[in-house]
């Protein structure tokens, strides 16, 4: 199968070398050479703009930072509506409920159909195969897909017929992901403060009640080793975290915690470290210790 991928950075990059290994003909565009030469050396092809990639391939999978840039690169005059060949756009981003309506409304307009495709794992299990993939849309045109989804990884669970449908799922296990990195950040410091070693703090919370994502994998292998190398930066999550709020609050659901966890990476922003990996999070804590 011939398909194009728009986005071949942290995330993008090991998902279509995904492709690549099944034996997919490969298609990609990037606006960073160096993003794009691993998968060239692997003989994907290069398009010079999302039309050229759009004029080349029917189906196309989309991995782009912000929303701006995705409307762009899609609707732009250069964009993938614009291409001759395109029929699926599948969306890997989190962009949230009303702009996957608006990116959907312009698709049709150019008679494609949207798949949203939302994932969760972090660029470790982009690499792994084990990503989470959230999926709404066309249920034919999703089973047609379905196996380029399980490439990325075995869980693959369809939130339903509309493509904002798994927008709400990938939103919801963003912020609980945010408010779990917060609210770890915040106890470890309490624990190590106290003269807890971190690592005998981390044995019990991970055979405890306590356990989550960043107890059993992020703090382990970005924070405690002082590396800050979990492969996203403070500005994504941000970006996340603000979807979420808005969505939950747009459903009449109080997100007090979550208000209060946006406020802590906020601050974080504010100390300039928008581009700065999320397991920095700690270091805002820590710095807040005050001395007795």
């Amino acid at each position: 199968m011939r398909i194009g991928f728009l986005g071949v950075g942290n995330m993008g990059q090991p998902m279509a070398e995904k492709l690549l290994d099944a034996g997919h003909e490969l298609w990609i565009c990037d606006v960073r050479e160096a993003a794009m030469q691993p998968l060239l050396e692997r003989q994907a092809r290069r398009a010079v703009s999302p039309k050229q990639l759009a004029d080349a391939c029917d189906t196309v999978v989309v991995s782009l930072p912000t929303l701006d840039v995705f409307r762009q690169a899609t609707t732009g005059p250069e964009g993938l509506l614009s291409g001759r060949a395109l029929k699926t756009l599948v969306n890997t981003c989190t962009v949230g409920g009303p702009f996957i309506t608006e990116i959907e409304q312009a698709c049709a307009a150019a008679g494609a159909i949207l798949i949203d495709a939302p994932i969760s794992g972090g660029r470790a299990g982009a690499q792994a195969a084990t990503l989470a993939v959230m999926v709404s849309g066309n249920s034919t045109k999703i089973a047609e897909l379905m196996p380029i989804f399980r490439l990325w990884g075995p869980t693959v669970v369809i939130a339903g017929d509309k493509p904002g449908a798994a927008q709400i799922m990938k939103l919801t296990n963003n912020i609980l992901f945010a408010v779990s990195l917060i609210a770890t950040s915040e106890a470890m410091t309490m624990a190590t403060t106290g003269g807890i070693p971190p690592d005998a703090m981390l044995q019990i919370l991970n055979n405890g009640t306590g356990r989550n994502f960043a107890t059993m994998s992020l703090f382990p292998k970005a924070v405690i080793p002082r590396s800050f190398e979990f492969g996203a930066t403070f500005e994504i999550l941000m970006k996340d975290v603000d979807l979420a709020i808005d969505q939950g609050e747009a459903l009449g659901v109080p997100m007090w915690v979550c208000q209060a966890a946006r406020l802590v990476l906020l601050h974080g922003v504010f100390q300039g470290r928008a581009q700065q990996d999320l397991s920095r999070a700690v270091q805002i804590i820590e710095e807040g210790v005050r001395t007795r």
